[in-house]
C-alpha cells in the first residue's frame, strides 16, 4: 500500500491550497517543502476575486478578508491625470474588488487551516529524484528518505525538480529590464482603495497598499539594486508618481531586484506526475495574476484526483491539463502585453497615453479589464 494518495512537492499558496482541498475531500495527502519556515521570499501581493471564490469550500476566504486590505478599483495614471479606470465594485461576485495581502500572510492562512483538517508541512526536505511505475509514483530526498504515492504534484516553483525529473519542457523566455520590488511606509499622495500603474514619461512604477499602512512599490529600471534603497525607490516615486515630493518615502521594509521570465510547461502531466502552479507556468506580474492561477490550478487539480482516486479515469488529467494549460497561455498574452505596454521606448510613451485616454470611454474596455484581472472570466 502507498504511504499516501498524493504527494505535493511545495509549500507555496498552490501547494497548501492543493494539500488542504484533498484533506476537505477525504483524500490522503503529504507535503514537503525544501525551505525552513518562514524562508520564502516570492511576494506576491494580490488575491482575486475568482480565487476567493475557489477558496470559499475551504473557510479560507473570510480569513484572508478579515487580515487583507479591500481594493476596489484599479487605475492607470499619468501622474495625478486618471488614464484608465477599472471600477471592480459592480462585478457580479461576493468580493468586488482586489484583496491585498502579503504572500506570507496567505500561505500562513492556508497552513493554519491544513493544519485544522489534519495535515501538516514536512520541512525542510528536498526532492532529490522521482520514478513511477503502474501503480505509483516513488520519491526520493536528498535526506534518504523515501515515499510512495499513487500521485506525485510538483508545485515546486519555477525551478521544478518534479518538472525536470518528468521531462517536460517549459518554453518562453525572459523581459530584458530588470525589475525593483520594495515594500515601503510613506506619507503623503497614496490611496488605500486602490492599485495604481503610472504609465510616466520616465518609465512605469506600481503604487499598491498592503495592510497595516504598508505599500508595494514594482518598476522596470535599467540601474535597480540587488536591495533597493530609501533613495532609489524615492527617485522612483519622484519620477514615476504623483509628482515630485508628492509620495514621501519614510521607511523601506524589504526590496530585491528581479528578472521577468515569460513560460508555460508543454504539458502539465507525464503519468502519475502532474504539475501546478509556478511549476508549470511563470509570468509577467502585471496585473497580480500569477498565484491566482497557481490557486485555481490547485482547486481544479483536487476536485480531479479525487475523481480518480474514487474510481473514476485518470484521463480525467489530461482534461485539467489541456484546460489549466489554456488558461495560463491566456494570462500570459494579458500579462505579456500589459508589460509591453509598459516598457515601450520614451518616444512611444505619449501616444501610448493618449491611446488609453481614448480607450478610457469605451465602457467594453473597462468591463473587460475587470473581468479579466479579477480572474472571474475564467469561471
Amino acid at each position: 500500500m502507498n504511504d499516501t494518495d498524493v504527494l505535493v512537492i511545495g509549500a507555496g499558496p498552490t501547494g497548501l491550497a492543493l494539500t488542504a482541498s484533498l484533506h476537505a475531500r477525504g483524500i490522503r495527502a503529504l507535503v514537503v517543502d525544501r525551505l525552513p519556515a518562514g524562508a520564502n521570499t516570492s511576494r506576491a501581493a494580490a488575491v482575486n476575486a475568482r480565487s476567493l471564490e475557489v477558496l470559499e469550500e475551504l473557510d479560507v476566504s473570510r480569513r484572508l478578508v478579515k487580515a487583507g486590505l479591500t481594493a476596489p478599483r484599479f487605475t492607470m495614471r499619468q501622474g495625478a491625470q486618471v488614464l484608465i479606470a477599472v471600477d471592480f465594485s459592480g462585478l457580479p461576485t461576493p468580493y468586488p474588488y482586489t484583496l491585498m495581502i502579503s504572500q506570507a500572510e496567505t500561505e500562513r492562512l492556508l497552513e493554519e487551516r491544513l493544519n485544522e483538517l489534519g495535515g501538516s508541512v514536512i520541512r525542510p526536505k528536498e526532492l532529490s529524484g522521482v520514478s513511477q511505475d503502474a501503480t505509483g509514483v516513488t520519491a526520493v530526498f536528498e535526506d534518504g528518505d523515501r515515499i510512495r504515492a499513487s500521485y506525485l504534484v510538483g508545485a515546486d516553483g519555477m525551478h521544478s525538480t518534479v518538472r525536470s525529473q518528468a521531462g517536460i519542457g517549459f518554453g518562453g523566455g525572459e523581459f530584458a529590464e530588470s525589475f525593483a520590488l520594495a515594500d515601503v511606509r510613506v506619507a503623503g499622495a497614496a490611496p488605500v482603495d486602490e492599485v495604481i500603474l503610472f504609465y510616466g514619461n520616465e518609465g512605469l512604477n506600481v503604487l499598491a497598499p498592503l495592510p497595516s499602512g504598508v505599500f508595494r512599490i514594482v518598476a522596470p529600471a535599467g540601474d535597480v539594486p540587488q536591495v533597493p534603497t530609501k533613495k532609489f525607490v524615492q527617485d522612483l516615486l519622484d519620477n514615476r508618481g504623483f509628482g515630485p515630493g508628492r509620495t514621501v518615502v519614510t521607511e523601506v521594509l524589504w526590496g530585491s531586484r528581479f528578472r521577468i521570465q515569460h513560460r508555460v510547461a508543454d504539458r502539465y502531466r507525464s503519468g502519475r506526475l502532474v504539475l501546478a502552479g509556478d511549476a508549470a507556468h511563470v509570468h509577467s506580474p502585471a496585473g497580480g495574476q500569477g498565484m491566482n492561477l497557481g490557486i485555481t490550478d490547485a482547486v481544479a487539480l483536487a476536485g480531479t484526483l479525487t475523481e480518480i482516486l474514487q474510481g473514476g479515469s485518470d484521463e480525467a488529467l489530461d482534461i485539467y491539463s489541456a484546460t489549466q494549460r489554456a488558461r495560463a497561455q491566456e494570462v500570459l498574452k494579458l500579462t505579456g502585453r500589459l508589460t509591453k505596454v509598459s516598457t515601450l521606448p520614451r518616444q512611444l510613451r505619449p501616444v501610448r497615453n493618449s491611446v488609453m485616454r481614448v480607450s478610457a470611454h469605451v465602457p467594453a474596455v473597462r468591463r473587460q479589464l475587470a473581468w479579466r484581472l479579477s480572474g472571474l472570466v475564467y469561471r
